[in-house]
């Protein structure tokens, strides 16, 4: 994946929310050098992976598959398993008309995701279990019955929570979604299952200068 790529996107991401009249958090702005001089008080955001994340799943083909992510708070893996502390975690996302973030499921984590405003965001529902094609999710609070690649459209306001386990794809319709996650911890190293075998993270070609750190930077540039 290219980093204009990766640039590009995080400035779109910037442009909607804007528009969309929300505020992102101090950090969104932060250069590479400012998280390098600021590593030690920012210590947890960096442990609990708290930033920008964009990957493109290693397919190459951004505009067709990918997903532009700040993650905004999350908690840890202790907390989670404790069941005490900070158990829960937001997320911001930017997804374009298209643009399909891959079928997948969490073996821990339960998600809200909401559309925050721009177009509609549809959502693909699927079991992986002939033996059980359907399931049950929320839209707005009110529980349903789904049939596995059943499509929930989502309008500007509202949202669908996503057990455990449930698989699931989505992309924006017709114009950008600003779109946003609310669910229990969230760890991409070990908690995503997807249907396919793909990376979760991109590696990056650097066709251009790099302002912003993404998360899976963390390890090689501030240790």
């Amino acid at each position: 994946m290219k980093r204009s790529t990766v640039e590009d996107a995080i400035a779109q991401l910037k442009s909607l929310a804007r528009s969309q009249g929300y505020v992102l958090p101090p950090m969104a702005d932060w250069s590479r050098q400012d998280w390098i001089d600021r590593r030690d008080a920012a210590q947890e955001l960096i442990d609990r992976r708290i930033g920008w994340d964009v990957t493109d799943y290693g397919g190459g083909d951004f505009a067709s598959r990918g997903l532009c992510l700040l993650t905004i708070r999350n908690g840890t893996i202790a907390e989670r398993d404790a069941g005490r502390g900070q158990t829960y975690a937001e997320k911001l996302m930017l997804s374009g008309p298209g643009q399909e973030t891959p079928l997948h499921a969490h073996r821990h984590k339960t998600e809200d995701i909401i559309n925050r405003g721009g177009g509609d965001l549809v959502v693909e529902i699927h079991t992986l279990d002939d033996d059980a094609p359907h399931t049950t999710v929320h839209v707005d609070g009110i529980s349903g019955i789904v049939i596995a690649g059943e499509r929930i459209r989502l309008h500007p306001g509202q949202s669908i929570q996503l057990p455990t386990g449930v698989f699931h794809r989505f992309w924006a319709e017709e114009a950008p979604v600003l779109a946003g996650e609310v669910s229990g911890v969230n760890d991409d190293g070990e908690d995503n299952v997807f249907a396919e075998d793909l990376p979760r993270f991109s590696e990056i070609e650097e066709d251009a200068e790099a302002q912003h750190l993404l998360v899976s930077e963390y390890d090689d540039v501030l240790r």
